[in-house]
């Protein structure tokens, strides 16, 4: 891997991912590709702007002749696509972009690579492809059972992986994430929601009961896995990447209030998600079968992400200002409180 092709870079878990390649390696070159929509923000980019081996295209993954002249121009040998419409509550509220970004833009991405020879495609996908868990912990080799357009979506892009690793001999790999958590994370997520709620005195929306179990893995351990699979993975596989523990909801909550010292009575109940998942968990041995193993735990994950939105409130509260921000947060919200309707 020489010259890699990050799609959707300047997102969370993208621009991390950028940040540590850059970080570690000094023979390679970053080509961000980022349409820039309301979660891209080139501000996470800030750290790594003056690097000479990064550089910065905005471009839509779905407009195949803009990639084509990226690739040809970077000589790119290795795409890892982080560009997708993520959030699920979005996606209940408008399914057709998720299916145009996270299934047409990967079916575009794919034939770049088959055009252009490339040594590895990595997909970064979601364990919510595998829809809920009650029991036991999802394998790679497990059936998909989408229960939101966004994880309906996802699946269809991972789907599409592997036939063109079957059709074609696409070297394709398709890494599986749980709940990522850190620096840089949108604030429509669940945590840097409640961290930056919490900072601001505002209640802190809790869907239905708080029982809901996730499995929340700090972003870096997350993009040291996709490198160890894009290094040592098989082409044509699946690796789910998690901490391999679960959180409740409820619990998550509670970590945030007492580590910024702030009361219980910010929690506010509403009324539950559209066809929430309640459980999702992961076996990560097959990943942890190349080498990688995630370095925090829960405790330490949670904490380090509220030191960063504490020390960076700049970042997010200029996010939190933005009218489509503000518009999406009451479209979402108001009126779901079970008791009374702060929001």
């Amino acid at each position: 891997m020489k010259n890699i092709l990050v799609t959707g870079g300047a997102g969370f878990i993208g621009s991390n991912f950028v940040h540590m390649m850059l970080d570690t390696y000094d023979d390679i070159e970053v080509i961000v590709y980022d349409k820039l929509t309301y979660a891209g923000n080139l501000d996470n980019l800030i750290p790594v702007a003056d690097n000479p081996h990064y550089t910065f295209y905005k471009g839509d993954i779905c407009h195949a002749n803009n990639v084509d002249e990226v690739m040809k121009k970077h000589k790119i040998d290795t795409i890892v696509n982080f560009a997708a419409e993520t959030h699920v509550d979005r996606s209940l509220m408008e399914p057709g972009g998720f299916i145009q970004t996270d299934v047409y833009g990967t079916y575009v991405l794919l034939e770049a690579a088959k055009k252009h020879g490339v040594e590895r495609m990595n997909q970064v996908s979601t364990d919510e492809v595998y829809g809920q868990v009650l029991e036991g912990r999802s394998k790679e080799n497990d059936r998909l059972h989408t229960r939101s357009p966004y994880s309906a979506s996802k699946a269809g892009g991972d789907l599409m992986c592997q036939a063109y690793y079957t059709s074609f001999n696409v070297p394709v790999t398709i890494t599986r994430g749980s709940n990522n958590i850190g620096q840089y994370q949108y604030p429509e997520k669940v945590v840097p929601l409640f961290i930056s709620n919490a900072l601001e005195d505002k209640p802190l929306p809790v869907y239905g009961d708080g029982l809901q179990m996730r499995d929340y893995q700090y972003v870096l351990d997350h993009c040291r896995g996709i490198d160890m699979v894009l290094r040592k993975g098989m082409h044509g596989e699946i690796y789910n990447i998690g901490s391999g523990m679960e959180t409740t909801n409820i619990v998550m909550t509670k970590a945030i209030l007492h580590l910024l010292n702030k009361p219980e009575s910010l929690i506010q109940y509403i009324t539950d998600r559209p066809g929430h998942d309640r459980r999702y968990a992961l076996d990560v041995s097959k990943a942890q079968a190349l080498g990688w193993k995630n370095e925090y735990d829960f405790e330490r994950a949670i904490a380090a992400t509220v030191k960063w939105y504490v020390e960076n409130q700049d970042w997010w509260r200029k996010v939190k200002e933005k009218k489509d921000y503000q518009e999406y947060y009451q479209r979402n919200y108001a009126g779901r409180d079970i008791k009374n309707d702060k929001i």
